[in-house]
């Protein structure tokens, strides 16, 4: 399966707390619910169309309980988030979660990185990582993302847990697909391209030249 990472992030990196202000308030944070004013009908489109490719989920231990004390009271056959999530098989990444009520859940107590390497190994489309802050990381920093699919909204909150922190693997990627709604939201497909390639600019007969 290609592990994919999903998530909504605002232009200085934050993905803390999207969905209202008490989502995630760890750390003292009080600016959550930044997606709200911005959802519309191409936000819910483009988070369909994320979850109609998922075959299964691996969700860290904060997103995982979050979910599971939401997901499963939407019945509604024709919602794909809830059909997905409330079917498929969930890895749960947490050293404290251990009796999860939620139907399909299996727990990733230790060894995460080997674990998810094998997960990876088994038939099915997408592996599919939705939030998940410090799972992310981990997942990055082991060269273990496929493709990354963010939703960039246009606010700054200034504090909060952030995609890539100080001290991530640098790296590069490409672009493999984009879109915009008309509340302003910037959809973003990117896929690992290897190490961050730095080049210079120099100075050659008066001209900036720029050099690899």
């Amino acid at each position: 399966m290609k592990l994919t990472v999903h998530t909504f992030v605002t232009l200085d990196g934050v993905m803390q707390g999207p969905g209202g202000p008490d989502e995630d308030t760890s750390g003292g944070f009080t600016r959550g619910g930044w997606v709200v004013p911005y959802a519309d009908s191409g936000f819910g489109d483009i988070v369909g169309g994320w979850f109609a490719e998922a075959d299964a989920f691996l969700l860290g231990g904060t997103t995982y309980r979050l979910f599971e004390g939401y997901w499963p009271q939407v019945t509604d056959p024709d919602d794909v988030v809830a059909a997905k999530l409330n079917t498929l098989p969930k890895y749960a990444v947490s050293s404290t979660l251990t009796d999860p009520d939620w139907a399909g859940t299996t727990v990733i107590a230790d060894d995460a990185v080997a674990r998810v390497a094998a997960l990876k190994q088994a038939d099915g489309r997408e592996l599919q990582v939705h939030g998940s802050c410090g799972l992310v990381h981990t997942l990055h920093d082991a060269g273990l993302v496929d493709e990354y699919r963010l939703i960039v909204f246009p606010v700054v909150v200034g504090e909060g847990k952030r995609l890539f922190e100080n001290g991530a693997s640098p790296a590069a990627f490409r672009l493999a697909g984009s879109r915009t709604t008309e509340s302003g939201l910037l959809s973003l497909t990117l896929r690992p391209s290897g190490d961050l390639v730095q080049g210079d600019h120099t100075v050659v007969d008066g001209r900036d030249t720029p050099t690899l």
